[in-house]
């Protein structure tokens, strides 16, 4: 944009400009761009920054450049200190909270809401009465409106506690609190009564949520897919996919994904097969994280050569994202080859591997105990496979490839 040079960019621009650099480049670039602004958009972008450095959680950078906001006149407002409160709640440093806290009276900086949940979260840490204590202060702000998250703060402190009906009383305080006009807070609320078992309030909420106009997101119905799974109660967790499955336009798998994991991680192979199968019949398109639970429960009831296609499905859409599989799934194939002593498939299951520099030291000696188990001939160019992949050898593994050696040609 800057290259434009008719276009002058505002100081809101620069803040949202530094916040990409950021993103895309890291901190350090973040800092320098920071340093080049003039008084005005460094203003602007100095809430970014900040930013940058409690999502490092890099104590000693946000906490000298807040000390040096304040030393140069820059507003500091309350959302710069609650950022420092959440930095010091991520890292345990409690009490440097309260010192937070007083600096903000000390200077009649108002506190808002998030001032006072990350508050009583600190306080927490001791005990319950200190956390009451600063609610009542909340309360008493005639500038603050309690809402449903400060509820569900107290509810999730209240279960820390162990005081679950405490917490379940908060939750329905917090369900009084949410808009009937917009489904901010809903799947937040339902995750705290998940978490508390409570398997009716995650009900009542998701129906209070289907009176909001508009139309549900996917994510919701995910969200409480998932509250209901980690309850136990797969009935209605079906019965939400099948409502979803009547209203979506299309078969988005990552909805579908959250029941699939559940059965697999359940044990039930065959019902994940079966909704895998009718989503594919509803044209949903898999993605690599619906490969990778099937492949998870074919390795758990040893269906290999269903496992090995599950990987070659995810393996190919490894050009369009980052995902790499989960090294025990990987291994627990290739374990499973060599118990076999199936040399032609630990073959091509390593050749596979391979192609997208998915080998290792563990996979080769795996490969090559097949052989032995097998007392087969091992293939005259795996010495040049395992030193084009540049894999370190050690003492294992030399020994492995000596014995193989030995191994004489039959007819």
């Amino acid at each position: 944009m800057e290259s434009r040079k008719e276009l002058k960019l505002l100081p809101l621009d620069h803040a949202a400009r530094l916040d990409l650099i950021a993103k895309v480049h890291g901190t350090s670039q973040a800092e320098e761009y920071y340093n080049k602004l003039n008084s005005a958009s460094r203003e602007a972008a100095s809430f970014p920054l900040l930013h940058c450095y409690v999502a490092d959680r890099n104590v000693q950078k946000a906490e000298s450049f807040m000390a040096s906001l304040q030393s140069i006149g820059l507003p500091v407002d309350p959302h710069s200190f609650n950022e420092m409160m959440k930095l010091y709640v991520a890292t345990c440093e409690y009490e440097k909270v309260f010192s937070v806290i007083d600096l903000m009276k000390r200077n009649n900086i108002p506190r808002n809401a998030l001032s006072y949940n990350l508050w009583m979260n600190a306080c927490s840490v001791s005990d319950v009465s200190s956390v009451q204590s600063v609610f009542k202060e909340m309360v008493n702000d005639v500038t603050i409106e309690v809402g449903w998250s400060t509820y569900c703060t107290l509810a999730n402190i209240f279960k820390k506690h162990e005081l679950n009906s405490k917490a379940l009383a908060c939750l329905r305080t917090a369900e009084t609190k949410l808009s009937t006009t917009q489904r901010l807070g809903y799947s937040f609320v339902m995750t705290c009564y998940a978490a508390l078992g409570d398997s009716d309030g995650v009900m009542r909420l998701w129906e209070a949520s289907k009176c909001v106009p508009g139309r549900i997101p996917a994510a919701n119905y995910m969200t409480a897919i998932l509250c209901l799974i980690k309850v136990g109660d797969f009935d209605r967790a079906e019965w939400i996919f099948g409502s979803w499955e009547a209203e979506c336009r299309r078969h988005d798998v990552r909805v579908s994904n959250v029941l699939l994991g559940a059965y697999v991680r359940n044990g039930w192979i065959e019902k994940a097969e079966k909704l895998h199968l009718h989503m594919l019949e509803k044209g949903a398109r898999p993605n690599y994280k619906t490969w990778e639970i099937l492949m998870e429960g074919f390795v758990q009831s040893r269906q290999m050569d269903k496992a090995v296609n599950a990987m070659k499905k995810a393996l190919s859409l490894m050009k369009s994202c980052h995902w790499r599989p989960p090294l025990k799934l990987v291994e627990a194939i290739a374990a499973f080859f060599e118990e076999q002593g199936n040399t032609d498939d630990a073959s091509r299951y390593i050749k596979l591997l391979q192609k997208f520099n998915l080998t290792s030291l563990p996979l080769y000696k795996s490969v090559l105990r097949a052989y032995i188990k097998a007392d087969t001939v091992v293939p005259t160019n795996i010495s040049e496979m395992i030193a084009r992949d540049d894999i370190v050898m050690d003492e294992e593994m030399d020994h492995l490839i000596i014995r193989a050696s030995k191994i004489d040609i039959r007819d």
